[in-house]
């Protein structure tokens, strides 16, 4: 027994009380010898996770490697992590499915296009965590989305991500039955991050619903994919009831990642910039340049939050 008895172990609960760490809500997972995570090409058997790991408390993802590079130059910048130039490798460069990058205690994790994809890579990125015993980790994806009545540019921090019903809740079929999970995102989260745009007083920063659906054209009524099985005053229905509904952009992750944060005891939000606002049409129209200012405001906002808080400590 450790010297000192129940006074540690109270001194111990207290910590446990401040600390949240990481649920693995599987059975089969501490039955395993060695843990491979093919897809970031990691393995408990060859990598150190404590080590390399150990300290990182926020996790930023979004769609691009080049954004997520980008990203982890941005916020090492406004650290002051001092390195050379491209001295941010990544760190799953043996694979072609994902990139990563680490700049203290933030990691930075592409999650490529869409659901199944982002699903993937948060299966692994939960894994890989928990080995490394990380404790009040943040995760939160940066992104792009189509806009329902915001000018472009405008920023939608995600209070529910909700499926093409409207409904807060991510089906997943599962050994041939429906699972339904909740897809509401933390609450104080995502008004930390709502009052950090409004410090920055640069963008338009709003909170509201993000639309999460399974594909780019049709799944988010366009009328210009290759395929389109309905009219434009049917488009235009969908999208004013989506508006009255309190959705404020649509986009193709936000659901899943609502949904495993909430499953593993993750805090999480979704941070994206509007593009175009889809009650004025289809096409994006803004200037690349444009575009490139667009997409480092949910990096500037983020950037924003995580320095106020390693600041608070």
């Amino acid at each position: 027994m450790v010297p000192g008895g129940s006074a540690e172990k109270k001194a111990d609960g207290k910590q446990a009380a401040k600390e949240s760490s990481i649920r693995i809500p599987n059975p089969n997972f501490e039955k395993m010898k060695e843990d491979i995570l093919y897809h970031f090409a990691l393995g408990t058997g060859t990598h150190n996770f404590p080590a390399l790991f150990g300290d990182v408390k926020f996790v930023c993802i979004g769609g691009s490697p080049l954004r997520m590079k980008a990203f982890i130059g941005y916020i090492a910048a406004q650290l002051g992590i001092a390195k050379p130039r491209n001295d941010f490798p990544n760190i799953c460069a043996a694979t072609d499915r994902y990139a990563m990058y680490k700049a203290g205690p933030v990691l930075a994790v592409s999650h490529g296009i869409g659901m199944p994809s982002a699903a993937i890579m948060l299966h692994e990125l939960i894994k890989l965590l928990h080995h490394s015993q990380c404790s009040n980790v943040i995760i939160i994806r940066l992104g792009t989305s189509g806009g329902i009545g915001l000018e472009p540019g405008s920023v939608v921090i995600t209070k529910q991500a909700v499926n093409a019903a409207f409904k807060p809740q991510l089906e997943q079929v599962i050994l041939g039955k429906s699972i339904f999970r909740s897809t509401t995102l933390d609450k104080e989260l995502a008004e930390e991050l709502l009052e950090c745009g409004k410090e920055l007083n640069q963008f338009n920063t709003v909170a509201g619903n993000t639309l999460c659906t399974l594909d780019f054209y049709e799944g988010q009524a366009r009328l210009d994919g290759a395929i389109c099985s309905f009219t434009n005053e049917e488009k235009m229905k969908y999208l004013k009831a989506a508006d009255k509904a309190g959705v404020k952009n649509i986009e193709m992750e936000s659901s899943v990642v609502a949904a495993m944060c909430n499953l593993t005891g993750i805090k999480g939000a979704v941070v994206c910039v509007t593009i175009l606002d889809r009650l004025q049409g289809d096409q994006i129209t803004t200037s690349h340049e444009g575009l490139e200012e667009f997409e480092s405001r949910p990096q500037k906002l983020v950037g924003h939050f995580i320095k106020k808080r390693l600041t608070q400590k």
